[in-house]
């Protein structure tokens, strides 16, 4: 259950979602594509460069998704269809969304995947998922996400399993076109080191909540939470060798309507009575800094 998640990201910008499995990361991403699975629904206003997009008829939102809006998924082979080339599949969203003919929508696919740095647009624009690397899917996905030139990206853990080289790769393309089409992009991912360097503003989220909200290098620099405190404190340093790294004991909690008190006051080594009793809400206890956290207040 995600609960009270507000945010703002300006033309331009980005914007670092943090936070373990089960924190709610991905699920606000599927809210703001108005696929939030069946029981559930959502509350509160979506706007997108002055849109409100809170309670469309659902047969308009093919309109949005891929246009005003797109996502890079972290598994692109999930993501691709394996029947289809993947000029064919880069091609389908530029015939819908921009009313191309399906000839120059190919071309305009070609294009797409030189933009994007893969090599032999044309001959790879004939190949199908599986004839491509993991690098070249996940630069296919992201030119699919890309050929509208949405306002908002959602990348969701998009360099997941790829290795380091290829994943610096991945992000430096993703912002050169940020900075070419001026698009705001929400990045999530649990590779701290990632997002303290992309990221203008971070949220942490826990167990559906934010529970931080700084600028990258407010955050990292002076992390107030506890728990956001727990999640840098794993982070590896080359210049501190450990024998084992940090970790946070136990794990996030499934949530019901009769919860009480802090979300992370089963974890967290700092809790008291007031915060297994009392729900912190998320205030400004610093310049651009808010935290929800009892023991974090002036």
């Amino acid at each position: 259950m995600v609960d009270g998640v507000s945010y703002t990201i300006a033309r331009g910008r980005t914007l670092g979602v943090v936070g373990e499995s089960g924190c709610g990361k991905s699920m606000t991403a599927l809210a703001l594509l108005g696929l939030v699975p069946k029981p559930a629904h959502v509350t509160g206003r979506i706007v997108v460069s002055g849109q409100n997009l809170s309670g469309i008829a659902a047969g308009k939102w093919p309109e949005i998704r891929g246009k005003r809006i797109a996502m890079v998924f972290q598994e692109p082979m999930t993501a691709l269809n394996p029947g289809m080339c993947v000029g064919d599949q880069i091609g389908e969203v530029l015939h819908l969304h921009e009313s191309l003919g399906w000839k120059e929508a190919r071309e305009r696919a070609v294009e797409e995947l030189r933009l994007v740095g893969i090599p032999s647009p044309a001959e790879r624009a004939k190949s199908y998922p599986h004839q491509l690397s993991g690098g070249m899917r996940q630069r296919v996905v992201i030119a699919m996400a890309l050929a509208c030139r949405p306002d908002v990206l959602i990348a969701d853990e998009p360099t997941t399993a790829l290795d380091v080289t290829i994943q610096a790769q991945i992000l430096e393309l993703m912002q050169r076109l940020q900075d070419e089409i001026g698009m705001a992009v929400q990045f999530i991912s649990h590779n701290l080191a990632v997002v303290s360097e992309i990221a203008d503003e971070v949220i942490v989220m826990y167990a559906g909540q934010v529970v931080e909200r700084a600028s990258a290098e407010e955050l990292f620099s002076k992390p107030l939470h506890p728990y956001t405190q727990g999640l840098i404190a794993t982070m590896p340093m080359i210049d501190n060798r450990q024998e084992q790294l940090a970790v946070i004991p136990g794990v996030v909690p499934h949530l019901d309507g009769n919860h009480k008190g802090c979300r992370f006051a089963g974890r967290c080594h700092k809790a008291d009575s007031e915060c297994r009793a009392l729900v912190p809400a998320l205030i400004t206890v610093e310049p651009a800094h808010e935290v929800a956290c009892h023991k974090a207040r002036p």
